[in-house]
């Protein structure tokens, strides 16, 4: 048996998941999703500035046997061609010199554009991939409010902020609906790359198939909801916030933001530009649902579309008062 079909085979004793996938796509375009998360994806790493010029950090490691290939619109960012083994167990990780992270998990800090000097609530900041990719943005000036909720993973967020050099970064471990309504109208930038059913990750992920169902999909909708509630009330007129998850599923996504759009329905849906991946505009219609035609502007990268993992990111502004 092919590992394409294995996988398939894998995917296929999780029903729901199975039929989601099957009213999500045409039969090609299903058979693509299913070969290109069968596939193992290359490492991907991050250069951290904060730390060494990343000349000198990728020089280190090619002296070391590893090929880096720059990914275009990232800065910094190279996947790893050839490894003499893990990357992750080099000098240059242990000292902060480098952040392993898939590249489709760097575009939300991107379009995000978070400047330095500014105010950032990272509403679910764990592990800190793009917390650290913000911090280095930002050049350690102004003020990023890391929370998350989860005890584990609060520990690998103060690791790597640590690891890494970041400075500008105070942790908080609360529950992110309650920021909204402490910190109202106080952010320039929020990034709320929300919890999620992660069917994107599938490649990696195979755990998912074993929770993976609508009653942990609707539990997981009804925090994703409180949550950007909060992050657009924390968010500064003029203000930007990213939505972001590593999922697929309608009700996660596009449900999301039309329903931020109808408790606020003054927010705006700004068009995410990511020039260098392709992606797919939101769906406006899915089974008996429509959405209001500003989702058209948020993206869905698929991972038969690029050498990535699935995701979706919507771009938010608050506007300022008339």
């Amino acid at each position: 048996m092919t590992g394409v079909a294995s996988h398939a085979q894998a995917i296929q004793k999780n029903r729901e998941l199975y039929q989601f996938l099957t009213e999500l796509f045409e039969p090609g375009d299903l058979q693509a999703f299913l070969e290109a998360t069968a596939a193992k994806l290359p490492s991907a790493i991050r250069l951290n500035p904060l730390k060494a010029p990343p000349e000198e950090t990728r020089a280190r490691l090619e002296h070391q046997g590893f090929e880096l290939e720059p990914v275009t619109g990232i800065p910094h960012a190279h996947r790893v061609r050839k490894a003499p083994f893990p990357i992750g167990k080099t000098l240059e990780h242990f000292m902060g010199y480098l952040y392993v992270q898939e590249v489709v998990s760097m575009v939300p800090p991107l379009v995000l554009g978070p400047e330095p000097g500014m105010w950032v609530l990272d509403l679910a900041a764990a592990p800190g991939s793009k917390t650290t990719q913000m911090a280095e943005m930002m050049q350690n000036r102004g003020l990023i409010v890391a929370n998350d909720i989860d005890v584990s993973r609060f520990k690998a967020l103060t690791h790597n902020l640590d690891r890494m050099g970041v400075l500008n970064a105070i942790v908080t471990l609360v529950d992110g609906f309650k920021l909204g309504f402490w910190f109202p109208e106080t952010f320039d930038r929020v990034l709320l790359d929300a919890p999620c059913s992660a069917i994107g990750t599938l490649h990696r992920a195979y755990e998912i198939l074993k929770w993976w169902g609508w009653s942990k999909v609707g539990r997981l909708v009804r925090t994703q909801k409180g949550l950007i509630l909060a992050g657009y009330r924390a968010l500064k007129p003029g203000g930007q916030m990213v939505y972001s998850t590593c999922t697929l599923v309608p009700e996660e996504n596009e449900g999301v933001i039309a329903f931020l759009l109808e408790r606020f329905p003054e927010a705006e849906i700004l068009p995410v530009e990511v020039s260098f991946l392709k992606t797919r505009p939101g769906l406006l219609e899915w089974k008996r649902n429509r959405y209001p035609d500003a989702v058209r502007n948020t993206v869905r990268v698929y991972p038969q579309d690029n050498w990535t993992e699935g995701f979706y990111i919507a771009l938010i502004r608050k506007p300022e008062p008339r």
